[in-house]
């Protein structure tokens, strides 16, 4: 049982869907004070409403420095503090290279990795006054161990983020605080819905447990990454994925 995080305050980026709506909850559920950070700030509150209680929205766009200044800013005054940092914005536009232009690289590299940070180095002032902070940061299988057609910049963007996280561990560790990343597989969000039972079909074949991933999944990885208990752990990754990165091949699974 981890030691309660209750009276703590976490700002989570990205937090109005998806992954970053279940670790907004989790937190929430798990004590903390939580400020939801979207572009639209009518999303930021409808999750903070989901959570309930000490939970509030802000509007921001974490490729943007004077936003990422404002977000720090906003925290402070609400409640004194910023404990966790969950740097989870993220886009996943897809384009193949020989169609995907300057602009299109350009794009998803200043959300995914300018924008980690972004909202680090603007968190940093309140944790390194603190001599305490947690920096969660959001990665993906894809990039650092597999590729995925259409997701060449995608994938440089997060396996950029795991270059960013080990030099900021080192730096960051003489102030009490700790750099790691989640790494999540195929995970089922609202993003999906849609796509139909052939769909998940073929991803669910895999992925030796046969079934995609929850966002509590996730969520749950960075909350023990928040936790007391992971004091002396930094740097370090976690792939939630349902071993999908396991198999050699389609046919090992086969095999089973």
């Amino acid at each position: 049982m981890l030691k309660s995080l209750q009276g703590r305050t976490v700002i989570v980026t990205g937090g109005s869907k998806g992954i970053g709506r279940g670790i907004a909850k989790r937190f929430g559920a798990a004590g903390l004070t939580v400020m939801v950070v979207a572009r639209s700030q009518a999303d930021a509150d409808a999750v903070a409403s989901e959570i309930g209680a000490g939970a509030f929205g802000f509007a921001a766009d974490v490729t943007d420095p004077d936003g990422m200044a404002a977000m720090a800013a906003a925290a402070i005054e609400r409640t004194g503090r910023i404990d966790v940092l969950c740097a989870n914005a993220g886009i996943f536009p897809a384009a193949k290279l020989g169609e995907m232009t300057a602009a299109d690289f350009d794009h998803v590299l200043g959300t995914n990795l300018k924008g980690t940070f972004l909202s680090v180095s603007a968190c940093l002032p309140a944790m390194k006054a603190a001599g305490w902070g947690r920096i969660v940061i959001t990665s993906s299988i894809t990039g650092p161990i597999t590729g995925y057609p259409g997701w060449s910049h995608y994938g440089a963007s997060k396996a950029g983020q795991l270059g960013f996280m080990r030099t900021a561990a080192i730096e960051l560790a003489q102030h009490g605080i700790t750099v790691n990343a989640v790494m999540p597989g195929n995970i089922f969000t609202e993003g999906l819905d849609g796509l139909g039972p052939d769909y998940f079909a073929k991803m669910e074949a895999s992925i030796p447990m046969r079934k995609l991933g929850s966002v509590d999944d996730i969520a749950n990885a960075a909350l023990y990454f928040a936790s007391e208990e992971a004091g002396y752990v930094t740097g370090q990754t976690i792939v939630v994925d349902g071993g999908q990165v396991l198999p050699e091949s389609l046919a090992a699974l086969e095999a089973m």
